[in-house]
């Protein structure tokens, strides 16, 4: 029997309705959407389930989607299924700490609250984000480096996509440069700041007044942080990797390539939209993968884990 990873999406898988089935179906993922609720001091159930525009802000975004991420994650153990180890992209990592049980629910909704707002509030004018596909790394790397201003990678999410971030100038002159050197195309991201670049690292810092009260706990299970694509598996450091990681590059496809060379060969991704699952498929085949986002996903793969 290989080993099974929970993994979490992040930002931008959003969308109206996203939670509702098992906010509805059990009485511990109504608990979730409670506990956010008090912790943001704002109403969760609403902002998840009825129609508005909030939910497409990040200071907004980031605390529905950790709710949703854990009522499935709730649904998932209530059924006795548990992991070898968890991950998360961006925002996701947040939902790998609590099913790791580093954090608990309370404390990673107030964080993350703030966290949203914090990288609202800190974007700069003037920056962008782009995808570039079909381009090897190490090239893109490079013309990075060698492009005047500010622009670096944000996400390595899997072969054939990296999604590069930081001033508007900087990123379109990289991206004339990347299609120059070979790169298929490049797809301007419709986003509202260059997240994961250094000019958001004054979030990061101001995130550690944050984090400075919160309590974390030995893990249970151990998690892949997106700074270094490597195992967390004690407290010390993780409060420094989460300001970090504010501004560092994501390393997905690294991530997922650790755990499948430990053994792993199952993951479950839990929470809204098949954003991991589609990167898994450009990353490796001889894995399953499974997603659960509505309690008709929860119910097919509980009957086959």
């Amino acid at each position: 029997m290989g080993k099974i990873a929970f993994v979490f999406p992040g930002q931008g898988a959003q969308y109206v309705g996203m939670g509702k089935d098992f906010y509805e179906a059990f009485s511990e993922c109504r608990e979730v959407f409670e506990v956010a609720s008090e912790a943001s001091g704002l109403d969760i159930a609403g902002l998840c389930f009825e129609e508005n525009e909030k939910i497409h802000q990040t200071e907004y975004t980031q605390i529905c989607m950790l709710a949703a991420e854990m009522a499935v994650l709730r649904a998932v153990k209530k059924n006795g299924i548990a992991s070898d180890v968890n991950a998360g992209l961006s925002l996701g990592e947040y939902g790998a700490l609590v099913a790791s049980e580093a954090m608990g629910l309370m404390d990673a909704c107030k964080v993350v609250r703030q966290r949203g707002i914090l990288m609202q509030e800190a974007v700069p004018t003037g920056g962008a984000m782009a995808a570039v596909m079909a381009m090897d790394a190490a090239v893109i790397e490079k013309i990075c480096e060698e492009t005047k201003g500010i622009v670096s990678i944000a996400n390595y999410n899997c072969p054939g996509q990296i999604v590069i971030t930081g001033e508007e100038a900087a990123v379109d002159a990289a991206c004339e440069a990347l299609k120059e050197a070979g790169a298929k195309r490049t797809i301007r991201l419709k986003v509202s700041g260059p997240f994961h670049s250094q000019m958001l690292a004054g979030a990061g810092e101001k995130l550690s007044e944050v984090l400075r009260d919160v309590e974390l706990k030995e893990l249970t299970t151990p998690y892949l942080t997106n700074v270094t694509a490597d195992y967390v598996r004690t407290t010390e450091g993780i409060k420094e990797l989460l300001c970090r990681q504010v501004s560092s590059s994501v390393r997905w496809q690294q991530s997922v390539e650790r755990m499948i060379a430990d053994g792993v060969d199952t993951f479950v991704e839990m929470g809204p939209g098949k954003t991991l699952s589609g990167f898994m498929r450009k990353i490796s085949r001889d894995v399953k993968m499974y997603n659960i986002e509505n309690m008709a996903d929860y119910e097919k793969v509980m009957s086959v884990l």
